[in-house]
């Protein structure tokens, strides 16, 4: 029940880091004109890339921090500062079009920084500590899912959504970034006055 209870929890800022549907519009122009088998292959190793990075910082993260000297507190001031200049950029900045191979797509720019890049890394070794290993691995990997799931309907949430219904909701994501990146900075403030 109390594993239940964490990864209901852990999910939660992942969810909001992913971003999956703020996400949408981009793969939507990133994919444009591409044929579905090709499409399919490029969701699956976005997935890919993202769950090893995500799986390999979580397992490694600490550790590195450990050798380098870095504190629980220092890391989420520093992730809490990133969170919120991302969340910033994103509510400012409009999408832009771009066009990338299809043969990295998956990987760069999808795989990362998209679904799993620095917002999603420091919430998964933040939210580590708070509810644990297992409770983060089942949320990191769930949500990595939900944003495969969300790429392989694009067609019909666009058309459901609207592009300015994506672009309101991304906007909603990224405001709600924003307050968990001052939850980790205040948090941090208060690991290093201890």
């Amino acid at each position: 029940m109390e594993l239940l209870k964490n990864i209901l929890l852990a999910l939660i800022p992942i969810f909001v880091a992913v971003d999956a549907i703020g996400v949408l519009p981009i793969f939507a122009s990133l994919t444009k004109g591409i044929k579905p088998e090709e499409k399919t292959k490029i969701i699956m190793q976005s997935m890919l890339t993202a769950l090893c990075l995500a799986v390999g910082f979580i397992l490694v993260g600490k550790t590195v921090f450990r050798l380098l000297g870095i504190t629980m507190g220092d890391f989420m001031i520093a992730g809490g500062a990133i969170l919120f200049c991302i969340a910033i950029i994103d509510i400012i900045n409009p999408v832009k079009n771009r066009r990338i191979p299809t043969q990295e797509l998956g990987a760069v720019p999808l795989g990362t920084p998209l679904i799993v890049g620095p917002a999603v890394l420091t919430t998964s070794l933040v939210i580590v500590s708070q509810y644990g290993l297992l409770a983060t691995m089942i949320s990191v990997m769930a949500n990595i899912l939900l944003a495969g799931l969300v790429f392989s309907s694009s067609s019909s949430l666009i058309k459901a959504l609207g592009e300015s219904g994506s672009k309101a909701l991304s906007k909603i994501m990224s405001l709600l970034l924003a307050a968990i990146a001052i939850m980790l900075m205040r948090k941090g403030f208060v690991l290093l006055l201890r």
